[in-house]
């Protein structure tokens, strides 16, 4: 009888190979960075992007969490990076949860990444 199995085969394949986790690497016209943590001790997430020409030229993370959380990140940049700047005003929690099967108890930490996310779009948009 096999065991309970938290994490289903995306997650593992993100966290396993998080591509996006680190620092930016290039020089942008426009470089957006936001950090945001549930407390002290807990969960904490940064998010970086070089913008050029309107669109996400790079974009990474740092994550103290959860496998779930790491796995999001990674999601969230790969799916950003590449595209218009735009992209970082829509992030679609519940959607990221079903792909993930993040359980209920952990949407704090979804919510944790989407205030990262509002955070650096805030500023993007404070810049312009």
């Amino acid at each position: 009888m096999s065991g309970f199995e938290p994490y289903n085969d995306v997650v593992r394949t993100l966290f396993e190979n998080p591509v996006h986790a680190g620092d930016l690497q290039g020089s942008y016209a426009e470089t957006l960075a936001s950090d945001a943590s549930e407390s002290a001790g807990g969960a904490r997430v940064m998010l970086f992007a070089g913008i050029a020409d309107g669109m996400i030229a790079e974009m990474r993370f740092r994550v103290w969490g959860c496998p779930h959380l790491i796995a999001a990140a990674e999601m969230l940049c790969r799916d950003c990076e590449k595209g218009p700047v735009s992209r970082l005003s829509t992030f679609d929690r519940n959607a990221v949860m079903a792909k993930l099967s993040v359980p209920n108890e952990k949407t704090g930490k979804m919510l944790l990444l989407e205030d990262t996310l509002e955070l650096l779009w805030a500023e993007h948009r404070s810049a312009g």
